[in-house]
């Protein structure tokens, strides 16, 4: 017998014919003696239908209700599919973010777990229970609910994961795996049947939609199994594990790009100590992650600072630049949100030289300038304009022959 945590997304239960079709599989699960979880998202266009009723309600609604109303998707999801179950014959009870005491951190919208009480969740499964929980949601110390952000339920499964020691936690998608590279932008990419878990975070952190960047970390962290399979046709998935060091690497594992970055640049900035934490620390106290960073060499006793924010966050660090160019007396602020970010990733980099210059002259033959690099152990990211990023993606899924799968 093993525990399985299984998360189903909201197009996997986007309709009642699609909750159906998850009770038949849990309840196949259970008839060969599987223990089961099962970790939801709300109805597929249900969040997006409660941010618009808040939207004409409120457009500068304060996040904490936002939480509030926005936790309510994923209740009707639990209620509807433990209905579902239970007319099936399974034993099922459905629990909410709170009531399994899923507990976070109070930032609203982007909440991170910090403990799961599973107590509750191991009693009903000892009594041969099936379990479903919400995803996407937790409660605050003080009792708030809280969100844990788009993509948040994987972030739930994984960690209920954790908490279960499940043998296996499963995210059923609307895709049939991992991909090499996104197949509506490259049609010959192709499915991995295993990536590591340091690439998968890589990847997932890169832009690739598949899973939830902190959902990766908690799986690597607590060295759960992860599998990526699809809710509407059988198959193996993609097995998300620790790197196994008898398994031969790939030289790249995937690629990955993102579209919603946008370059913010003070010139003329002091060339002095402290001068960076000067201008990254308001951006980090409104709670914005920075990614890329690129500070020039110092000329006449200044230097200029490149980095990247999340599209979404970009007026917002305009405005925080503006005022920190203000006081430090640089010469100007500069932005553009017109840019893409790619990124190969695999962990056979670190044994192999030259890939940075296969990429950079396989971009360079496309005509394709480079305005951003940085780099890890085990990837390489450029930015480039926004327009050649599809371009720029398929000229690299050829050079690094991700089409052709590896000898077995």
């Amino acid at each position: 017998m093993s525990l399985i945590v299984e998360k189903y997304g909201g197009t996997s239960v986007g309709t009642v014919e699609r909750i159906n079709a998850v009770a038949d599989k849990v309840a196949a699960a259970r008839a060969r003696g599987d223990d089961m979880v099962v970790v939801v998202s709300a109805m597929s266009g249900e969040t997006n239908r409660l941010l618009a009723l808040a939207d004409e309600i409120n457009a500068n609604a304060p996040a904490r209700e936002l939480d509030v109303l926005l936790s309510t998707g994923e209740q009707v999801t639990i209620a509807l599919l433990s209905m579902a179950m239970l007319r099936r014959g399974l034993d099922a009870r459905s629990y909410t973010g709170g009531q399994v005491r899923i507990r976070t951190d109070s930032v609203h919208g982007r909440a991170r777990i910090l403990a799961i009480d599973d107590v509750r969740v191991r009693h009903d499964l000892a009594r041969g229970r099936v379990v479903v929980v919400a995803g996407f949601q937790g409660v605050d110390d003080d009792q708030n609910i809280t969100t844990l952000g788009r993509g948040g339920s994987d972030t739930t499964a994984v960690a209920m994961a954790a908490a279960l020691k499940a043998d296996e936690c499963r995210i059923y998608t609307d895709v049939d795996g991992v991909y090499t590279a996104d197949p509506r932008v490259v049609p010959e990419a192709r499915r991995l049947n295993r990536i590591t878990a340091e690439e998968m975070l890589e990847l997932a952190s890169l832009g690739a939609k598949v899973l939830q960047t902190r959902s990766v970390e908690f799986a690597g962290k607590y060295r759960v199994p992860l599998r990526v399979l699809s809710s509407f046709e059988s198959g193996p998935g993609t097995l998300i594990t620790c790197e196994d060091p008898d398994m031969e690497q790939p030289l790249i594992s995937g690629i990955a790009f993102n579209r919603d970055e946008a370059k913010l640049t003070i010139r003329g900035v002091p060339d002095q100590p402290g001068v960076a934490y000067q201008i990254l620390g308001p951006i980090s106290d409104a709670h914005v992650n920075v990614d890329i960073i690129l500070q020039n060499v110092g000329a006449d006793g200044t230097t200029d600072l490149t980095f990247t924010v999340h599209r979404n966050d970009y007026q917002k660090c305009l405005g925080l630049l503006e005022q920190t160019a203000s006081d430090l007396g640089a010469r100007e602020v500069i932005g553009d949100d017109n840019i893409a970010k790619i990124s190969v990733v695999g962990v056979g980099m670190r044994s192999h030289a030259g890939i940075a210059t296969k990429m950079f002259q396989s971009l360079a033959e496309e005509g394709i300038n480079i305005q951003m690099i940085s780099t890890s152990e085990i990837k390489i990211s450029v930015v480039v304009e926004d327009k050649y990023m599809e371009l720029a993606v398929r000229t690299l899924h050829k050079a690094f022959d991700l089409e052709t799968a590896p000898a077995a």
